[in-house]
């Protein structure tokens, strides 16, 4: 496939990197400069969980214009980066392309829906991925498990699958899912949990389990996202919401939480679509989020004081 990958920070590099060593024709567009600069002149390097490999043949640019029409096209962007991101394929989008987006919050799938067919947008969900930027052209990636994937419009369908295959030649675990939405609300357990709390007290998941008032807040943070989605209709597949996040936050260990790495490099947050998705949807149905409200409010009262976003 020829694919282009829009957005490649650490997890966005990981994918461009793998698919390109698989044999597929990939773009990398991306916003930093000198990034897109080491990628074209001397290739992406990967420190990775299996080894270091180095691939050559990713090109980058930092305009999605120069790439012509995609038969796949991965977003994978932070998510107030999402619909610009969408946008900019409309302008090249064949009948036969397909739009990916795998992120961490709500809400992304409908942004792409305002500008792009619904019929051509899969969801995805990255488990236990854990990734940094090393400098430009340079990641590190700690860790991966599984990649979930499935059909906005749910349903499971012959092009579903073929993402997903194109996705294991790159050497990713791959499963679809009927109802993906179930998937990406377990994950925002985890996430509303884990990143609001752990950029709020400067730690990381390990420190965060380990004092007992923080981990009740997160807890209060999960608790209030798990009725929420209830109410909504979401079929989690577990009873225990609390083991469940639990068991993820000792499965990860002293991980830091993309939240706060980009706080400490003075770069705004994904918030908006992770603890901020929270209180909106409460108060549709009359659910207090008293949490979730407090770390939203403390997160973007330090996002308001930086300066700029970053590279």
């Amino acid at each position: 496939m020829k694919i282009a990958i829009i957005g490649t920070g650490a997890m966005g590099s990981i994918y461009a990197a793998r698919l390109a060593e698989a044999g597929h024709t990939v773009w990398a567009i991306d916003k930093w400069r000198e990034h897109v600069e080491v990628i074209n002149e001397i290739g992406l390097r990967v420190d990775g969980p299996d080894g270091e490999f180095f691939v050559k043949t990713v090109r980058a640019t930092q305009h999605l214009t120069e790439v012509g029409a995609c038969d796949l096209y991965i977003i994978a962007t932070k998510t107030n980066a999402v619909a610009a991101a969408a946008q900019d394929i409309a302008k090249n989008l064949g009948t036969q392309s397909l739009v990916l987006t795998i992120q961490n919050g709500l809400g992304a799938g409908d942004k792409i829906a305002q500008y792009l067919p619904a019929g051509q947008i899969m969801l995805g969900v990255a488990e236990a991925f854990g990734a940094t930027m090393k400098s430009p052209g340079h990641v590190q990636h700690t860790s991966m498990k599984k990649i979930r994937l499935g059909a906005m419009n749910s349903g499971l369908d012959q092009r579903l699958d073929e993402v997903a295959n194109v996705w294991r030649t790159g050497g990713f675990e791959v499963e679809t899912y009927r109802d993906i939405a179930q998937l990406i609300w377990e994950k925002l357990l985890c996430n509303v949990a884990l990143s609001g709390p752990c950029t709020v007290f400067d730690c990381n998941v390990a420190e965060l389990r380990s004092n007992s008032d923080w981990w009740q807040i997160a807890l209060g943070c999960m608790a209030e996202a798990f009725y929420v989605g209830k109410s909504k209709g979401i079929a989690f597949s577990f009873d225990d919401p609390v083991a469940y996040v639990t068991a993820f936050a000792d499965r990860v260990g002293a991980a830091k939480p993309s939240m706060v790495q980009d706080h400490q490099k003075g770069q705004p947050s994904e918030i908006d679509s992770i603890n901020g998705s929270i209180p909106p949807l409460g108060a549709s149905l009359g659910i207090p989020t008293p949490y979730n409200n407090t770390i939203t409010a403390l997160v973007k009262a330090r996002e308001a004081a930086f300066e700029g976003a970053g590279p």
